[in-house]
């Protein structure tokens, strides 16, 4: 079992800054994928960001040059750093962790954190 815990968000102004974490604990591994999700109101879950563990990251487009994903694979952390903030940005924030290394693909995922850019 993998627990994962967000933290981080906030109140920011447009243009602004947010650095968000990601704690794993219980039998997280390096092996898994890792990334960020987003849900806004009235909107469906969409990936933000990920990392495979070897390294390979992928960016949504519209966060592509803003958004900065890393993780930290001794303390089993995963950070999101987000610059240039827009009111579109705004949403729950949600870690995931994927188990690839299996016949089924297992998902785990934090309770999110809330977001909001707005002047």
């Amino acid at each position: 079992q993998v627990q994962l815990v967000e933290s981080g968000g906030g109140l920011v102004q447009p243009g602004g800054s947010l650095r968000l974490s990601c704690a794993a604990s219980g039998s997280m591994s390096s092996a898994y994928e890792m990334g960020w999700y987003r849900q806004a109101p009235g909107k469906q879950r969409e990936l933000v960001a990920k990392v495979t563990s070897s390294g390979t990251i992928t960016y949504a487009d519209s966060v592509k040059g803003r958004f900065t994903i890393s993780r930290d694979n001794a303390n089993n952390t995963m950070y999101l750093q987000m610059n240039s903030l827009k009111s579109e940005d705004t949403a729950v924030y949600y870690c995931n962790a994927k188990n690839l290394r299996v016949l089924k693909v297992y998902e785990y995922w934090g309770q999110g954190t809330q977001v909001t850019v707005s002047s």
